[in-house]
């Protein structure tokens, strides 16, 4: 159900009045403690102002590996958390990032933080700006066409009323090989649309959260045949009173790539591949994970299917890896697997967006 120009204004009210901080958010969201981040990322984090982390709403930390002089467009950026470390870890001179969001008051704070940030991480010239704008219409804050390494997002996608839109434009603005990051709440089964304008349930991530196979069927039809889940945590509401409303609906905090790549298939096709890391990702020396069932172990020649080839072998990854062979012979479907269930059912740390 399309929010109207009403609707979208309570949810920029939600985010840029109601909510202050942490403490205001009625499931508990956005709050987690961080785990498992690697350490340029913790590195970075140390380094990110109070009043920026103070303002900080998202379910995970979906920032990929090798950002070295890319250029970062960071979606429903806030105060600019994940915008700041993306900065950090792009570099300069030829790194770049571009945040974006609609709401006014969240894009004062990361605004007036420029400066400071950029002199803590050592940045002669800032090489990170913030845009006011809507998600769905990137070609109206003049971002062009293939003119984007990573897109990155934090618990935002979901407030869209426009989810085709939003994906149509992220892969419009992704180069050839570039790749989609992000983190957000997915339901288990489709949310009732009598949820849909309640601004609460809505800006809490609930009610806008998309149903995965109606998620997976969105990206085929926009070209993504194949993407990949990197993490997932069943979500524990935490708030006896939502839980009445909304708590017949499974949510999940979940991690996903994907990437612009038009040699993808929509299954796992078996071409006789290898594929060997060769421990150059920083933070990454014994093994990288391309998601939550392909670890490649430095050094070892790994069996991939031909998605699994092109992902590592087609992308910015590519100098980490040695693929061996093409896709001039078929041996048939490859059993790649489904994505892991291992943490849909373990607990959340509480709230929607965490």
């Amino acid at each position: 159900m399309p929010l109207d120009t009403l609707d979208k204004k309570k949810l920029q009210d939600y985010y840029g009045k109601i909510l202050q901080g942490s403490k205001d958010l009625q499931t508990g969201a956005c709050c987690c403690t961080e785990m498992n981040l690697a350490p340029s990322v913790q590195e970075a984090l140390a380094l990110v102002n109070d009043e920026i982390l103070d303002r900080f709403y998202g379910c995970g930390s979906p920032l990929p590996p090798g950002l070295d002089g890319c250029t970062v467009l960071d979606l429903g950026c806030g105060s600019g958390r994940d915008a700041f470390l993306a900065s950090r870890l792009a570099g300069t001179p030829s790194g770049y990032v571009i945040g974006v969001d609609m709401t006014e008051e969240q894009l004062a704070v990361g605004r007036r933080n420029i400066d400071s940030q950029m002199s803590r991480f050592g940045f002669a010239v800032p090489n990170i700006e913030f845009r006011q704008g809507f998600i769905e219409d990137l070609k109206a804050l003049n971002i062009a066409d293939n003119s984007v390494d990573v897109v990155i997002s934090n618990c935002v996608i979901n407030l869209s009323p426009d989810k085709r839109r939003v994906f149509a434009e992220i892969f419009r603005v992704l180069k050839t090989g570039g790749e989609l990051f992000f983190a957000d709440v997915f339901a288990g089964r489709r949310v009732p649309e009598q949820f849909q304008l309640d601004p609460v349930l809505h800006g809490e991530c609930l009610a806008g959260a998309m149903y995965r196979e109606d998620f997976r069927r969105l990206l085929r039809d926009l070209g993504c045949l194949d993407f990949r889940q990197i993490s997932s945590r069943r979500i524990n509401l935490g708030n006896p009173e939502i839980e009445m409303k909304i708590g017949l609906v499974d949510f999940y905090s979940v991690t996903i790539r994907a990437f612009k790549l038009d040699s993808l298939e929509d299954i796992c096709e078996d071409y006789g591949q290898t594929a060997i890391y060769h421990g150059t990702i920083a933070d990454f020396p014994h093994f990288f994970d391309l998601d939550d069932h392909h670890r490649f172990i430095s050094g070892k020649p790994m069996l991939v299917c031909g998605n699994t080839a092109a992902m590592v072998g087609e992308t910015r990854y590519a100098p980490h890896f040695t693929v061996t062979g093409d896709r001039a012979t078929h041996f048939g479907p490859f059993d790649c697997g489904p994505a892991s269930v291992k943490n849909d059912n373990e607990e959340g740390c509480g709230g929607a967006c965490c």
